[in-house]
């Protein structure tokens, strides 16, 4: 036998464990789409771009850097004057990224679209999954969290409550039961 507040807060429970099954198939299944909505792109941009040799034609300038200590460092790539050849004797020239020690003479591999442009390298399907997955967990501790926030709130009521009705049943019983009532008897 349990108390109608007893029922709520096992509901309460009930219903975030059910909701947090929920959430992780969302999460499982958005981060799943985002991987194969993403991965034909990718596939296609390696088809599209070509791999070639580039030749670094002027020093780089060691001052200069890319990136951030978060994404390799300071200074492990830099800018550097290159020229490469695509499509067939096609002779192009260009900024591209080189190791931060790579002097006149030194060969670079660059990606390069059809017309024989440099170009951002494709995106491996490996990064893919690792982005699915971290968007996937990402969007689950979301859901945990507003889960465990609801549930939260749901058991403050349900203890407010049970507070409000402990007291109000205090309040009658407490006077027969200290002998504060007098010597009356209750009906």
């Amino acid at each position: 036998m349990a108390r109608p507040l007893d029922r709520a807060r096992a509901r309460a429970w009930l219903l975030t464990v059910l909701g947090g099954f929920l959430a992780t198939a969302l999460a499982v299944g958005g981060a799943l789409l985002f991987y194969r909505s993403t991965a034909p792109q990718a596939d296609a941009d390696r088809a599209r771009l070509h791999r070639v040799d580039a030749v670094v034609t002027a020093a780089t300038e060691h001052g200069v850097t890319t990136g951030s200590r978060f994404s390799g460092g300071y200074g492990s790539r830099v800018d550097a004057e290159a020229s490469w050849t695509y499509p067939g004797a096609t002779r192009h020239t260009g900024i591209v990224q080189a190791p931060r020690a790579a002097t006149t003479g030194t060969v670079v591999p660059i990606w390069v679209d059809p017309a024989g442009n440099a170009s951002t390298p494709p995106v491996d399907r490996g990064a893919l999954a690792v982005s699915a997955a971290c968007t996937g967990t990402g969007a689950l501790l979301t859901l945990f969290a507003f889960l465990a926030f609801a549930l939260r709130l749901r058991l403050n009521v349900l203890d407010h409550r049970a507070e409000a009705e402990w007291t109000a049943g205090w309040a009658r019983l407490e006077p027969l039961w200290s002998g504060r009532a007098g010597n009356r008897l209750e009906d």
